[in-house]
Order: structure tokens, then sequence, then C-alpha cells
């Protein structure tokens, strides 16, 4: 016998199957007995000759079992990966947009969020998946919606206190809600323009006011069913002298599915006679003269009237005296209101309104236009605002950062250039449906922000840019 029959006397096997193919194979391993060597030949002997062959056969064994407990129709290959749809999140300051989304079935989707705001935030999904999302920056994943939904949060501290949560639900008879998303997330507006038009030529004015039901945006990838008047919220501006007539021409179209009417702040009529309300396919003439001087809201008080106003049926009506008001460089008209957002794409939630909490806080019908698109003015030039607290619910604390107001009218009562002190005004305090004008001059080149100081409402909407000149100090 050779020297390796003598180290070993017996070559058994080991038979390794493999359950997914039936295979066997036959290995051969060293027996535990040994003969005729000394220890230190034993040794030796079994390093150079089979230590590489035993590591070889366990380290087949375990791959081979390894293939054992990973049964075939748990591995999926790409091409097997079924995604049920796109959706998208926005991060606008402290807040998502939508806070509210749905689609049509459970599944897998692909979920981007992208980060509008300046700070770091993240998302949290109810099923343990989280995104770090940086300031200007977007992140996607795969995500598999359950029949009972998901909920997401920001999980900094107080970011979901502050508002930053939603809810992602299944409505499988809602065929249209993934058409609304999309149309939504889209969803391109035109800026509100905030300058205030001509005073209207002669002493009676003919204004056609059309109550229309259409969806709008309310804030960026976020539309609404509103009702409106003319299509625009706020509704138009009108612009009169102390004394004149207004002949208001209002109509209902046949295509609506609702009641309006409209209740003039600036008239003195009965409130039985031209603000009832006028069914789809009616008109109605509503007549009045501009008794009072100051600025005032209109907006529809058809049952419920919260809903009608959280919805968007609101305007100004600016009366000045009649020998007019004093030259300045610019006039603006800018309109504070809420929205309290329902489903996305249709009509806004009347529960959330009677409990205040609105989603929005905004100037001039969308969240932060003026922020995206500022307001140009000249440098050291004389600007006057016509403001008004449409509400429905909440009180503003209108400021404009970086200028003092030197001249106020609030609801008849005038802060003047020329008061005894030289008194100014840092903010005027407005509860829904109060107006005021008011008078400040940007000093240099820069950006000044208009917010309400209810800073609460800032990070859900309530801020815009005034640019004067380059909007560079530095210059």
């Amino acid at each position: 016998m050779g020297q390796s029959e003598d180290l070993i006397s017996e070559r058994p096997v080991i038979n390794v199957s493999n359950n997914n193919n039936g295979r066997v194979m036959n290995t051969p391993i060293l027996s535990s007995t040994i003969k005729n060597k000394q220890p230190h030949e034993i040794q030796h002997s079994i390093t150079k000759d089979d230590l590489f062959t035993r590591a070889v056969i366990m380290l087949l064994a375990m791959t081979l079992s390894a293939c054992q407990v990973m049964p075939s129709s748990q591995v999926e290959s790409d091409d097997e990966v079924v995604i049920s749809g796109d959706l998208s999140i926005n991060i606008l300051a402290m807040s998502y947009s939508p806070a509210k989304l749905e689609v049509v079935k459970p599944g897998r989707y692909t979920v981007t969020v992208s980060n509008a705001s300046t700070i770091l935030h993240d998302i949290v999904f109810s099923n343990g998946i989280k995104l770090i999302i940086a300031p200007g920056k977007q992140v996607s994943t795969i995500l598999d919606i359950p029949e009972s939904g998901l909920g997401y949060s920001c999980s900094l501290p107080g970011h979901k206190d502050a508002g930053m949560f939603g809810t992602i639900t299944v409505n499988s008879e809602d065929h249209h809600s993934a058409e609304s998303k999309s149309t939504a997330l889209l969803a391109n507006y035109s800026p509100y323009d905030p300058k205030v038009p001509a005073l209207l030529p002669f002493e009676t004015h003919d204004i056609y006011l059309m109550a229309v039901e259409k969806l709008n945006t309310v804030a960026k990838g976020v539309t609404q069913q509103l009702w409106t008047y003319n299509g625009k919220v706020p509704g138009p501006i009108i612009h009169v002298r102390l004394g004149d007539t207004v002949r208001v021409h209002l109509s209902n179209p046949s295509s609506n599915k609702l009641a309006h009417s409209v209740d003039f702040h600036s008239s003195q009529v009965a409130w039985n006679d031209e603000m009832t309300s006028i069914n789809p396919g009616e008109e109605k003439l509503y007549e009045w003269r501009a008794d009072y001087a100051g600025v005032w809201m209109y907006h529809c008080g058809s049952n419920p009237a919260l809903h009608h106003i959280a919805s968007g049926m609101y305007g100004m009506v600016i009366v000045e005296p009649r020998e007019g008001l004093s030259k300045v460089d610019h006039e603006l008209a800018i309109v504070q209101s809420e929205f309290y957002v329902g489903q996305e794409g249709h009509t806004t939630d009347l529960h959330k309104a009677s409990l205040h909490g609105p989603d929005y806080v905004v100037f001039n019908g969308v969240a932060d236009q003026y922020k995206d698109h500022p307001i140009e003015v000249g440098t050291s030039k004389k600007v006057r605002m016509y403001v008004l607290n449409a509400g429905p619910n909440e009180d503003s604390s209108f400021h404009v950062v970086g200028t003092i107001f030197s001249r106020v009218i609030k609801e008849g009562i005038e802060l003047t250039l020329e008061n005894k002190g030289h008194y100014g005004a840092q903010a005027v305090d407005l509860a829904p449906a109060q107006g005021a004008i008011i008078e400040f001059t940007t000093p240099e080149d820069g950006l000044y922000p208009m917010v309400t100081h209810a800073f609460n409402f800032v990070s859900k909407g309530a801020l815009g840019l005034i640019k004067a000149g380059d909007g560079d100090p530095k210059k």
C-alpha cells in the first residue's frame, strides 16, 4: 500500500442533495482512521494533501444549503415587478403637498418626494420606509401600498405637529382619482396680477359677474374644484368713487351644479332682496350706490356661506373718496384668505373649515405665488396697498418686513402722514371681512417680504416678496 493508502484506510462519501433540481453530488472525505504514522507525519500529510479539498467541500455544502432555504418562488426578476403607478409628494416649508393621495388599487408604486423648502426634511411611511431629502432635491423609492393604505409624516422634532403628515388611501370606486392627481401635479397657473385697475369712468357702472365652478390651483401641485366669480380667485377688483352707482349683473350658468349669490359689503340693500341665491340657469340684477369710502368685501352668501367663501367666492371693492387719494408710484391689491383642502381635484372640505386649521393661507388665491413671482416696484418709491382679509375664519396681522406704514386707513380710521408725534405703524390687524389702505416706501434695492405676522400661517403660504430695483442691496 502506498503512502496515500496508508494514510486513508477508507474513502466514505457524503451525499449533498439540492432540493431545487434533485441532483446528488458524491464527494470523498477523509477517514478518521489513520494508520502507522507519527504525529508530526500525520499533521504534515493532512495539511499538504487534504485541507484544500476539505475547504472546497464545506463551501459547496453551504452554498447548496442556502439554495435550499430560498425557494425559487421568492426570487423575482426585474421584469416580473409590476409598477401600478407613479406618485409625487412635494415638501413646502412645513407641510406635504398633497397631504392626501388616493390610488385606485393596492400595489407597488413609484413615489418621488421633492423638497421645495429651504431646510432638510424627511418622510417616514407607516410601513417603516424613510427618505431624507435635502433642500432643492428629490428622492424616489418603490412603495408597496396595501388595501388599508399608508400614512406618512416628518420625524424631525415638532414637524409633524406643525402639519407635516399625510395619508395614501385606496379608493377603488373612484376611477377618476388617479387622473385628478395627475392633473394636479402638472397644474400650471398664471400669477394673479396685484396691480389695482384704474378707476371706472363715469358715475354709473355695469359690472358682469358669472359664477364659475372650475378646477383651480391653490398651491404647487394642489388643485381644488373651486366656486369663483369670473373664473378667478379672488374675483374681479371693482374700483369706483364715492357716490357712484354700481349695477351688478350676476349670472349662474345652467352647467353649474349649485345655487350662488353675491353680497356686497359696500352696499345698503335688504338681505332678502338682491342678496338672494339664484339657481343654475338664472340671472339677477344687483344695484347699489357707493355711499362710503373704503376697502370692502363682496362674497357669495348662499348656504352654507362658509363653504362658498372657503371655495373662492369673494372679491374686493375699492371706493375712493370723491376727491380721490394722493398720487403714489404703485397701487397694489392683496386679498388674504384660507383653503381647507379636500380630496385632490374635488371640492374643499367644509368640515375642516368648520374646525379652523386651514391647509393654506394665501395672498390672492395661490399659496406662495408672490414668493415664486415677486411683485416688482421701484426703489425709494411710494407704494399703496389695498388689503382685505376675506377669511373666512382667521385673523390677519399684515406686515411688510423692512418697511414702516406711514399712512393707514383701516375701517374708516386713519393714521395720517401729518399726525402729531409722527407715529407710524408696523402691522395692521384685520379680522375676516375687514379691509385697510396702507402706504410705505421701499428705502433701497432689495426684497421686502409681506406676511401675516401670525407666523403659523407663513409656512402655509402667506408669504410674498416685494422686489425693489434689482432686488440686491449690495450692488
